[in-house]
C-alpha cells in the first residue's frame, strides 16, 4: 500500500478531526476497542475487515488549541497560491498588508494576504478601499492544527475525508 494511501483520519468522539495516523495504528485502536471504523477504502486485510480511512475514538479527548504559525508558506497555502485581489494563480506572489504597516497594520493572519506584484504595486501604501480594490476572501486565521495536512489530503487523495473537515477550511 502506498504511503499516502495508508493515512487514516482520526476523529474525536464528537466527529471533530483530531489527528492523522497510519492504517496499522488505526487497526490496533479498533481491535483494542478504543475506536470504531467510520470509512474504509474497500481493501480487505482480514476476513470481513476493511482498511480504514476514517476512524472515530469512542471516548472524547480534550486537546488544547494549537496555533498555526504565520509563515510565508502557510499564508500562500491558506490563499491557495492566488492573488487575493485579481485571483491570478502563480508561485511568484508577494505578501500584502491589507492595512499597511505604515498606518499601524500588524503582521497577523487577519491583515496579510497573498498578492501578485502588479496588484501590490497598484495598491501601494493604501487600504484596498482607497485603491478601489476588493479582496476576494476576507483573511482569517486557519482553524486547528490539522488545517493544512487534512485539507490537502482530503482534496488530493482522500475525498471521503471532506465531510469531516469542511469546518476546517471554511
Amino acid at each position: 500500500m502506498s504511503k499516502s494511501k495508508s493515512k487514516v483520519l482520526v476523529l474525536n468522539a464528537s466527529y471533530e478531526p483530531l489527528n492523522i495516523c497510519n492504517w496499522r495504528r488505526a487497526v490496533i485502536l479498533i481491535f483494542k476497542g478504543k475506536a470504531e471504523q467510520v470509512e474504509h477504502n474497500g481493501k480487505i486485510i482480514y476476513p470481513d475487515f476493511h482498511v480504514p480511512t476514517v476512524i472515530r475514538l469512542r471516548k472524547y479527548i480534550k486537546i488544547p488549541y494549537k496555533e498555526i504559525p504565520l509563515t510565508r508558506r502557510n499564508l500562500m497555502y491558506r490563499d491557495h497560491y492566488k492573488c487575493q485581489y485579481c485571483s491570478v494563480k502563480t508561485n511568484d506572489l508577494t505578501i500584502d498588508h491589507v492595512i499597511p504597516r505604515s498606518r499601524g497594520g500588524s503582521d497577523s493572519w487577519e491583515n496579510v494576504v497573498a498578492c501578485c506584484q502588479k496588484c501590490n504595486v497598484k495598491k501601494g501604501d493604501r487600504t484596498p478601499k482607497e485603491a478601489n480594490m476588493h479582496i476576494l476572501r476576507t483573511p482569517k486565521i486557519p482553524f486547528g492544527h490539522l488545517y493544512f495536512e487534512a485539507t490537502r489530503l482530503a482534496t488530493s487523495s482522500f475525498p471521503d475525508w471532506q465531510k469531516y473537515i469542511i469546518g476546517l477550511s471554511a
